[in-house]
């Protein structure tokens, strides 16, 4: 005998509303970054309206709840938000390099760091190309961001050759030179490798430079270094450069012809030409050197330390995520549109797990590699449609873009008379 059923519904437990809550769209987004926002739940309520005439909800069945579309609201803003950072990160990146950085929750929120700065336009500073200038000065030994020591010691007579390396760590590890006098590296050296910039032999003599008319004519000097000076000289009127190449000639002319030693520098050895006996020394008279320390790239100085903190990537750039009020009509387009696609992804994965439904004398087969595919294609070109626009517009190429016009107008005036005055 055939038992007669009673079934307590004849509709689906589950199917989409036709229209939202904004009571209840705050309780239905996982991560609740938004929610604190009015304009944001207002818009994941009106999502499910959307979803529900897009998906055909008046004809069939959606097997969707309302907290399904707002949790794919939410993701697609987050989607959005990562998006543009990126393309952000990029257009700044080399602009903010060693700049504060900031710490972040577990939603991405920014605990402590500048305020918004992904909503900010920021300075051109070439920071990257500074960076590279810094360590080329350091290494050419006129300035930098590495701190350049001098180091001194006493030849001694007849000997020609001096460890240029245990000298300066001998003076680092006491503190004091040969001399007794305090040095500025004491303690840090050590181990570490030094580069040597600069050798030289500072006269304790007095220098004239002074130049009149008459040649030879109060001549003063030391050695084969020597100037002149007059009571009559002569005064002209000439352009700057021309004193600045004299005064470059001169001091080459210094240091090439009338040197009064040279030196040769291998390993750690400093060699001395001529040996010191020929020279005479007396008790004032040193070898000088110039040298920085070589430390690792990460060390903090006292001249480095707030860029060595700071920004190093992308991912230390102080960005959150992008408030929802600051998202243009642009943005909240893409963001339904995404949203849209996220709900028929969840949709396709329901009902793959059915893939026919039994009916009196008959089965239905759902549509869920259908559901999943355009889902797939559609977040795909929604988010290759959106890199593709904000490649276009990377300060590189709106650069290029502001070249490009200017260079059309210039054509167009060229052919044009320009007024020679506009009242």
């Amino acid at each position: 005998m055939p038992t007669n059923l009673s079934p307590t519904s004849t509709t689906s437990a589950i199917v989409l509303t036709s229209t939202g809550s904004t009571a209840l769209a705050a309780a239905g987004c996982p991560f609740g970054i938004y929610t604190g926002s009015a304009d944001f739940i207002s818009g994941a309520s009106t999502q499910v309206a959307y979803v529900y005439k897009k998906l055909g909800g008046d004809v069939v069945d959606i097997e969707l709840t309302p907290n399904n579309v707002y949790a794919a609201y939410e993701e697609a803003v987050l989607e959005y938000s990562y998006i543009i950072n990126l393309h952000q990160g990029k257009n700044m990146l080399s602009d903010v390099l060693g700049n504060t950085t900031g710490t972040f929750d577990h939603k991405g929120d920014k605990k402590t760091g500048p305020a918004s700065v992904n909503l900010k336009y920021p300075r051109f500073q070439v920071a990257y190309s500074k960076k590279i200038g810094d360590g080329l000065s350091k290494i050419a030994g006129f300035g930098g961001t590495v701190r350049e020591y001098s180091a001194s010691f006493k030849p001694v007579s007849d000997v020609q050759d001096y460890n240029i390396q245990q000298i300066i760590i001998d003076a680092s590890d006491s503190g004091v030179d040969d001399a007794g006098n305090a040095v500025g590296y004491a303690g840090k050296v050590n181990d570490k490798k030094v580069n040597v910039t600069q050798v030289f032999y500072k006269s304790p003599r007095a220098m004239w430079r002074f130049y009149g008319y008459y040649g030879g004519v109060g001549v003063v000097g030391n050695a084969s270094t020597y100037g002149q000076f007059a009571d009559d000289s002569t005064f002209e009127v000439i352009p700057t450069w021309q004193n600045k190449m004299q005064a470059i000639m001169y001091e080459d002319s210094i240091y090439t012809r009338t040197s009064h030693y040279s030196y040769e520098l291998i390993d750690n050895q400093l060699r001395l030409f001529p040996t010191p006996s020929y020279w005479g020394f007396d008790e004032q008279d040193r070898i000088w050197v110039k040298f920085y320390i070589e430390g690792n790239a990460w060390d903090a100085t006292s001249a480095y330390t707030g860029s060595i903190d700071g920004v190093n990537n992308i991912n230390t750039i102080p960005f959150d995520n992008i408030p929802y009020a600051n998202i243009n009509a642009i943005g909240k387009q893409w963001i339904r549109k995404y949203a849209l696609a996220l709900c028929k992804e969840m949709l396709g994965q329901i009902r793959g797990k059915f893939t026919t439904m039994p009916i009196p004398g008959e089965s239905v087969t759902l549509n869920h590699s259908e559901l999943l595919s355009q889902a797939k294609e559609e977040q795909t070109a929604l988010k290759d449609k959106l890199r593709e626009i904000l490649k276009e517009m990377e300060y590189t190429a709106l650069a290029k873009q502001d070249s490009e016009k200017a260079a059309a107008a210039a054509e167009t005036f060229k052919y044009s008379p320009l007024p020679i005055f506009v009242g």
